[in-house]
């Protein structure tokens, strides 16, 4: 290789890497500007029920029920074939046999026959066989008239068991929206959380402030500065494990919606809208896709029923064959070289089996039962829960709106403490603890603010009203 060669090799190798670096600082760019938009309470969904393994998994479950369901239909139907089979043999030989004089025979009186002393001449008999290639062909027809139900409960249940998986399909994607909305509304908590905690901090240092100048004037103890500097140190504390809530929920939303659990996700800063209705629903699940499964589970067990009493019935069937045979040669002539049509009907009565299928019979309706009495157990269990979870909401409207108002409130008091305490009418303790308050009621707002909406949640799911 000249020197020339080697040069160009490596520009070209340097053109690519060159290429392969750009693509990736695009890929990392496009990243980070993803990651610095605030990301919609839709949007989450919409990303965790694309990258959900689990409702990846029930939408295959979903297609192996409906491909299922397909392939019971098609017994209906005719079942056609065609065999075919090629035989060669060097068999080969010669049948004979010998001739001679043969007694003749005449009958009596009674019909016996009986020889009569005469003769016939009998020439023998010589052929020649051989086998060589024997190939035969043919199409077959198999269809069932009556299989006693067996065909039709079949289908029936494949049909059930296609509906079951849908429904399930859509539980899966309830319980990933669920996950997914109480991770977005963390993460907003979180960030709420983060505002409120340096929001106090940053009114302490203005404090600080104040009664440091005040004390170095002579105005204020040494006291008020501890005392102050005491509620600093707890409100930095505060900020930092507001920082790693806010971390832990960033991952844990990522962990939902499929990003890398180190994608620094913001969200749009506050809650989802919650519309609560005067009279909560608490006596109806028909949405709910839990219903829907059980109602198929028991439908697939009283075709079980069927399926089994169907072997205790006759079942009969017929097949047609059409076929060409061609081979075996006797005395140098082919002995089969012509195509053939055969019928057949096949009539199966079942009689007597010493009680095996009649106990089979009574075992599947036994499991019948035993599927209706789970399927009322569980949906008075979905009663009780749509029940409790309209009167958590209700609950949670309650303090939601009795926090809006303390909030209101310690704001008020924060600011009259504040003024009276410039004005030399309140001590620095009241005045610390009237901050405190508003702190608290800030927090005890936003925490009313996230159980609301997760009681929302549950409470939609519980009606069957989340999609």
């Amino acid at each position: 290789m000249d020197h020339s060669s080697y040069t160009c090799i490596c520009w070209r190798w340097i053109g690519l890497a060159m290429v392969m670096l750009t693509v990736s600082s695009l890929r990392l760019f496009a990243q980070e500007q993803s990651a610095q938009e605030p990301l919609t309470l839709d949007q989450c969904r919409a990303m965790a029920l694309k990258f959900n393994k689990e409702l990846a998994a029930s939408a295959q479950q979903a297609r192996y029920a409906r491909y299922t369901m397909k392939s019971y239909r098609a017994l209906f139907f005719p079942n056609i074939s065609l065999t075919g089979t090629g035989l060669y043999s060097t068999i080969d030989g010669t049948f004979g046999i010998a001739g001679g004089n043969l007694p003749t025979f005449l009958p009596d009186v009674s019909g016996q026959p009986l020889p009569n002393g005469g003769f016939a001449y009998f020439p023998g008999v010589e052929m020649d066989y051989q086998v060589g290639m024997v190939y035969m062909g043919g199409v077959s027809v198999e269809q069932p008239i009556y299989m006693g139900g067996k065909i039709r409960a079949a289908y029936r249940m494949s049909r059930h068991g296609q509906r079951m998986a849908e429904a399930n399909r859509s539980l899966v994607s309830t319980e990933v929206i669920v996950k997914t909305d109480e991770a977005y509304s963390l993460l907003v908590k979180a960030q709420e959380m983060q505002e409120v905690a340096r929001s106090y901090h940053a009114l302490l240092q203005e404090l600080m402030k104040s009664v440091e100048s005040a004390h170095r004037h002579g105005l204020k103890p040494k006291n008020d500065v501890l005392k102050v500097q005491v509620k600093l140190n707890e409100a930095e504390l505060n900020i930092r494990k507001a920082d790693n809530a806010l971390r832990l929920a960033q991952m844990n939303l990522c962990h939902y919606v499929g990003l890398p659990l180190n994608t620094e996700v913001r969200t749009t800063g506050r809650f989802p809208e919650v519309e609560v209705e005067d009279n909560l629903q608490t006596n109806d699940i028909s949405l709910r896709p839990e219903v829907e499964i059980l109602d198929q589970k028991v439908e697939i067990a009283r075709q079980q029923v069927k399926l089994t009493r169907s072997e205790a019935l006759p079942q009969v069937g017929v097949m047609a064959n059409y076929s060409y045979m061609h081979g075996v040669k006797l005395d140098h002539r082919t002995l089969f070289d012509k195509p053939q049509f055969t019928a057949m009907l096949n009539v199966q009565v079942p009689l007597f089996h010493f009680g095996e299928r009649a106990n089979k019979i009574k075992a599947a309706k036994a499991q019948l039962q035993q599927v209706q009495l789970e399927r009322d157990n569980l949906n008075e269990q979905m009663l009780l829960e749509l029940t409790q979870a309209a009167n958590n909401l209700d609950e949670a409207q309650l303090e939601c709106e009795i926090a809006e108002r303390s909030l209101k409130q310690a704001d008020e008091n924060r600011r009259v403490s504040h003024s009276q305490y410039v004005a030399g009418m309140e001590s620095l303790s009241d005045h610390l603890e009237a901050q405190a308050l508003w702190q608290q009621a800030w927090q005890t707002h936003v925490e009313s603010r996230y159980q609301l909406y997760l009681k929302y949640v549950k409470y939609a799911k519980a009606a069957g009203r989340l999609n």
